[in-house]
């Protein structure tokens, strides 16, 4: 089974941050992504998608990313439910993202505050997931015998 999205879009408005009580950061932010015809009118229509990005994603996102910036979000759809507080059933289904990259220059002025590099391209993807220490090995056996030790109490020893 396969749940793979990638969108290329603009932010809608600047991430929206949130910390769990955990201190986890948690981003969600809207992305516009243009339809590849154009309608009865001859102009181009766009899809708005939620994404939801965790951790250092979520932190990148706040930090360099802004409201009509392009960028390419690598993620996964997720269907949540609830329940209202008027008691009905709500859901929605969003983007979580696994990888952003800002696609565009930043602005002159953000540019200079970040050190003048206007032309790079930025990126941050979630960490790999933890992997487990490989067990440890036996010593390998080697189908020779060992060499004798040198044995001072050895009486065949100069045989």
């Amino acid at each position: 089974m396969l749940n793979r999205v990638v969108l290329v879009g603009r932010l809608v408005a600047d991430p929206e941050v949130k910390y769990t009580t955990q201190g986890v950061a948690v981003a969600s932010m809207r992305v516009a992504v243009n339809r590849v015809t154009k309608n009865e009118q001859g102009e181009y229509e766009a899809d708005f998608f939620n994404v939801t990005a965790w951790r250092r994603t979520a932190e990148f996102a706040q930090n360099y990313l802004g409201k009509g910036r392009l960028v390419s979000i690598d993620g996964r759809l997720q269907n949540r439910t609830w329940v209202a507080q008027d008691g009905s059933k709500r859901s929605m289904v969003e983007i979580v993202a696994d990888n952003i990259e800002g696609l565009d220059r930043k602005h002159d002025s953000e540019a200079s505050a970040m050190g003048g590099h206007d032309d790079e391209i930025e990126t941050v993807s979630a960490p790999p997931p933890a992997r487990r220490p490989a067990p440890p090995t036996a010593p390998a056996r080697s189908s020779k015998p060992a060499p004798p030790e040198d044995d001072d109490d050895d009486p065949f020893a100069d045989e």
